[in-house]
């Protein structure tokens, strides 16, 4: 099943916010309403936002009623900084944008930006497909039959246009009949592990366990793992790896209980440029934490910190899923051999 498509003027996207009590489909009709539910986390998980993202333009550019392509190109360029705007650590998105962007500096017609916009975004949709299956390809050389993998977060096919990432690597070893299990952390504060990830171990009948974030270290000191398999929302030169709050923690876990410790992405979510220290970490609102489902757990008025992402250094990741091939450390040479293949 899609996340996400387009049809007859209207961009059709599952509604994360909504799993798993209901499956709802947003209806988005211009650019402002993507980012709003970019923003949200209604559409979420970096591939997917980036294809949004870049329907998003497509959109804009469609609602364009006037005649000067000057004017409309200034609408596009403005819409951008919109959309780059609301979730500013992930890399797909700014990607997105910008090769949208390159796109249509060589048209010259109001009639021709709007077909190429709308032209690259269904392109970028279907090679986000495309990748996940040659990245699932890629990561089964690393499981095994009877092999438990710890996840985080989650990367499958609602963060994707479809199959996913790390879970995507999950689901097609699972089909392709390797017997192995999955271990699911809670991923608070918004519960995408509990909420997302195992509504789709349950939809494709994986075996899982769910369990609270902190419990990781238990489970990783009683032998329960035997991998840990992560998404990535931006990734450095460096080998460096932005993800989901609690990723740095795993990291550290595994490194100590000499539990492998993989991360599945597509070229899309590397950044060639960025130092560690210049990531931008998205700070959410404190009410992500304050309260769940809507109601307060915690005392009125407690001081919070809601950091959206940490950074994990690549000392502490044992390789990295991309569609091109695994990348081994050392990652500050390797990253863009693989890159350049």
């Amino acid at each position: 099943m899609r996340s996400i498509f387009f049809r007859r003027g209207v961009l059709y996207a599952i509604d994360s916010s909504r799993l798993p009590y209901r499956e709802v489909w947003l209806r988005l009709r211009n650019a402002r309403q993507v980012a709003s539910a970019i923003r949200e986390t209604r559409v979420r998980g970096a591939p997917l936002i980036g294809v949004a993202a870049a329907y998003g333009l497509a959109l804009d550019a469609l609602g364009y009623k006037g005649e000067s392509v000057e004017k409309l190109k200034r609408r596009i360029l403005k819409t951008s900084e919109l959309l780059r705007s609301v979730r500013p650590t992930g890399r797909n998105l700014s990607w997105a944008i910008d090769r949208c962007l390159k796109a249509i500096e060589g048209e010259n017609t109001v009639e021709r930006v709007k077909k190429r916009l709308l032209e690259e975004a269904e392109k970028i949709a279907e090679e986000d497909v495309e990748t996940n299956l040659k990245i699932a390809r890629n990561g089964l050389k690393i499981l095994r039959d009877g092999d438990t993998i710890l996840t985080h977060c989650n990367t499958g096919g609602l963060g994707t246009v479809e199959y996913g990432t790390a879970l995507g690597i999950i689901r097609i070893a699972w089909e392709e009949g390797k017997k192995i299990s999955v271990i699911a952390t809670e991923t608070r504060p918004l519960l995408q592990g509990a909420r997302l990830t195992a509504w789709e171990l349950k939809k494709y009948e994986i075996p899982f366990k769910l369990i609270c974030d902190s419990m990781a270290g238990y489970v990783m000191s009683r032998g329960l793992v035997d991998k840990v398999l992560v998404g990535a929302d931006r990734i450095l030169a460096t080998g460096h790896v932005a993800n989901k709050i609690g990723t740095l923690t795993l990291a550290v876990l595994a490194k100590h209980y000499n539990i492998p410790f993989y991360v599945a992405a597509p070229f899309s979510t590397f950044d060639f440029n960025t130092r560690p220290e210049d990531i931008p970490i998205e700070e959410r609102s404190p009410e992500e934490v304050t309260h769940v489902a809507g109601k307060l757990i915690t005392v009125k008025g407690a001081n919070v910190m809601n950091p959206a992402f940490d950074i994990t250094p690549p000392e502490l990741v044992s390789g990295i899923i991309t569609e091109k091939a695994i990348i081994q450390p050392p990652y500050d040479e390797n990253i863009l051999k693989v890159y350049q293949m």
